[in-house]
């Protein structure tokens, strides 16, 4: 385990890393989440194996600190992710991220370019979210109050999530979830997805196939972005359909 102070009250990021040549691998987890219980099989794949590769845990999620401080917006995410890799000497790394955590990737691509050389995201937020209670996503989180969240709405949620996500989301700080969940239903000024497009370096989009044609992607694909949709798994690419997953991040990575 490693890890860097990223934050000016000496907040913490952690990572798991794999020994290997660079560029740098970074994986990066959604809401909720944590990397290595997310991507530690696909990343020791023989496809994706024998990079250096960093499964980063953000702030306020699984071996990371949970500074109740810290505001958690997309933007602060970024920029703390983007303070732990640069004490982790990496630059031009090749990112791979799931759901909030591509969200973040474009973010820290836009704010940080010389950071990432390549991106793939995993059914990624591009949009704001209207926040809608009973949906279980982040948009579910965030049609609470902070204080109706903190004061038994994070236990509701836990029975909406079920028990695979709760055994990672039980991780992150309330104040933490709540705020990162909030931050990604609001999104960005400009949009994810606007971010998205002005980006100018190679840029991958994987999504579950069962979901249909995703929104936008004449727009994506015209900007540069391949569109990728994946059989036979839902939100949890990596985890539902790990093979399928690899064959395409690996074909989105090769130089």
């Amino acid at each position: 385990m490693r890890e860097a102070v990223v934050t000016d009250a000496g907040g913490r990021i952690r990572w798991v890393e794999l020994p290997g040549e660079e560029p740098s691998r970074v994986y990066v987890h959604g809401l909720g989440a944590t990397s290595p219980a997310y991507f530690t099989e696909v990343a020791v794949h023989p496809l994706l194996a024998g990079r250096r590769s960093l499964l980063v845990d953000l702030l306020g999620h699984g071996i990371s600190d949970r500074p109740a401080d810290f505001d958690y917006s997309l933007e602060t995410h970024a920029d703390a992710l983007a303070r732990a890799l640069t004490a982790a000497d990496v630059t031009g790394a090749e990112m791979v991220a799931h759901s909030m955590g591509g969200s973040v990737g474009i973010v820290l691509a836009s704010r940080h370019p010389r950071l990432v050389r390549k991106l793939v995201m995993i059914d990624s937020n591009l949009d704001p979210l209207t926040p809608t209670h009973g949906v279980v996503g982040s948009n579910g989180i965030a049609a609470y109050s902070e204080e109706e969240f903190l004061a038994g709405g994070r236990e509701e949620f836990a029975q909406l999530a079920g028990a695979q996500w709760w055994s990672t989301m039980r991780l992150a700080g309330p104040e933490a979830l709540y705020r990162s969940a909030a931050g990604l239903a609001r999104g960005t000024h400009p949009t994810m997805r606007e971010l998205l497009l002005d980006l100018k370096i190679p840029r991958t989009y994987l999504h579950p196939g069962a979901d249909g044609p995703l929104p936008g992607t004449d727009a994506l694909t015209e900007a540069g972005v391949s569109v990728v949709p994946i059989p036979d798994c839902g939100h949890n690419v990596m985890l539902d359909n790990p093979e399928a997953f690899v064959r395409a991040t690996a074909a989105a990575l090769a130089d």
